[in-house]
């Protein structure tokens, strides 16, 4: 094999790389004399075949897997050789006429490039200062905490027949939508139940149904808004004949033992405890989410190297993706609604460049510190990634199993929490007592 490097440009490097032909002849007549004895082949008999003929029939087929096979060795063996990781994949193109180098004609020659990782030195994480935010678990929090789930578990009694519906009241109706005396699909239903002043039928529906009664018939008057999803009803005057069947009142679960045992707890202090728990792990995760943060914003002002173009690249292309699907979701901020192409292209250059060389420390450090990701914790990771999916758990696990780019995204951010872990236990970490209110400012933040 001859190597000749063409080009060392910071972290590019290109090379050519030639293997003779008479090193091909030899691997394939090693190859052969590995197959032979296992061919059967009409004519002659089991395993004797000889190589000349076995040469002539399949020679160029072999070949074409024995040019695969060194074009992968010589490469990784070219890399090895001179202690370069590389990036990403290497950049393969095989010159010359592939028909002549299978044939044994001509040399096998081929053109390698690749962006490298760059070498830099990880400091001692023990010398970190981080100062984490902790909230502590108030008793006022907690009973906030039980009267939004006894308001969210509230029951809706019938109020009388005569009893006009209120805001808040749950009114059981039958409906018919019509557009010009025309009934028109999905505007009809029978006992739908409909909470007054919830927002969730199309706008000015449920405020006409303030004052109706059991057993009155109306009819309700409104327009559908402009970004309708349906563009028969966009923006159209719609009549809906209404039918009134029950108007109910709504009764907030009382917070005691037995509204503790409508949930399996043996009564409310055992409850309260649950709830508490509940709060306390939101904390403890807001807390570590801001001393990630912290600590990610420290190692990203204390490392500065060249990064590999193509990962800043493809990093890069991901966030605009996703910056383009926000934009045509009418979702972006107001900051980033009103600035330029090219100014956001900057900042969205620079997160890219962040997370990217963020990611290379952090893997330094790991790797450093012999940071493994078991397959246990793939799998479980993968199984809470499928259940996302009732009813296609089965195809999405499938799915990441066959592929290796998938199967990474699940690995890769098990592998960053653990090193975070590994840094946060080392490092010089302090308490700092907030509230709750400021607990969720710096989250926000």
């Amino acid at each position: 094999m001859e190597v000749t490097e063409t080009k060392s440009e910071g972290l590019s490097r290109a090379f050519t790389i030639r293997i003779p032909a008479t090193e091909l002849s030899e691997k394939l007549d090693s190859k052969i004399e590995e197959i032979r004895p296992q061919m059967r082949l009409k004519g002659f008999r089991p395993g004797k075949v000889p190589a000349a003929h076995v040469k002539r029939m399949y020679g160029k087929s072999i070949m074409g897997d024995i040019i695969q096979e060194v074009v992968t060795s010589s490469s990784q063996e070219t890399l090895d050789e001179r202690e370069l990781r590389p990036a990403q994949q290497p950049d393969i193109k095989v010159e010359g006429d592939i028909e002549q180098v299978a044939t044994g004609a001509e040399d096998l020659t081929y053109s390698m490039e690749v962006e490298i990782m760059p070498q830099f030195e990880t400091s001692d994480v023990s010398k970190l200062e981080i100062e984490r935010p902790v909230a502590e678990v108030s008793d006022e929090q907690v009973t906030e905490a039980l009267e939004k789930l006894a308001e969210n578990n509230k029951k809706y009694e019938p109020r009388g027949k005569t009893a006009k519906a209120r805001d808040g009241d749950a009114v059981v109706i039958d409906f018919v939508g019509k557009i010009d005396d025309e009934a028109f699909e999905g505007g009809a239903a029978e006992n739908q139940t409909i909470v007054i002043g919830e927002g969730r039928f199309i706008p000015g529906f449920e405020e006409q149904l303030v004052g109706v009664k059991t057993g009155q018939e109306t009819e309700i008057n409104v327009t559908f808004p402009e970004d309708y999803p349906s563009e028969d009803l966009k923006g159209k005057d719609a009549v809906f004949e209404v039918k009134v069947h029950e108007v109910r009142a709504p009764e907030a679960a009382t917070v005691d033992d037995d509204f503790a045992k409508n949930f399996g707890l043996e009564d409310l202090e055992a409850m309260k405890n649950v709830v508490r728990e509940q709060i306390e792990a939101e904390h403890a995760g807001m807390s570590r989410n801001r001393a990630k943060r912290l600590l990610l914003d420290q190692l990203d002002e204390e490392y500065s190297f060249d990064l590999p173009p193509g990962m800043v690249d493809a990093e890069f292309q991901q966030i605009w993706t996703q910056f383009e699907r926000e934009k045509e979701a009418d979702r972006l901020d107001e900051e980033d609604k009103n600035k330029s192409e090219d100014e956001l292209k900057t900042d969205y250059r620079a997160i890219a460049e962040r997370r990217v060389r963020l990611g290379l420390v952090l893997a330094e450090i790991g790797r450093a510190a012999e940071l493994q990701v078991t397959e246990e914790e793939v799998a479980r990771a993968l199984n809470q990634e499928a259940s996302k999916y009732p009813g296609q758990e089965r195809q999405i696990i499938e799915f990441y199993q066959k592929t290796p780019g998938a199967l990474a995204s699940i690995r890769a951010p098990i592998y960053e929490e653990k090193v975070v872990d590994y840094i946060l236990e080392r490092a010089q970490v302090t308490d700092k007592a907030v509230t709750r209110e400021e607990l969720e400012a710096a989250q926000e933040e």
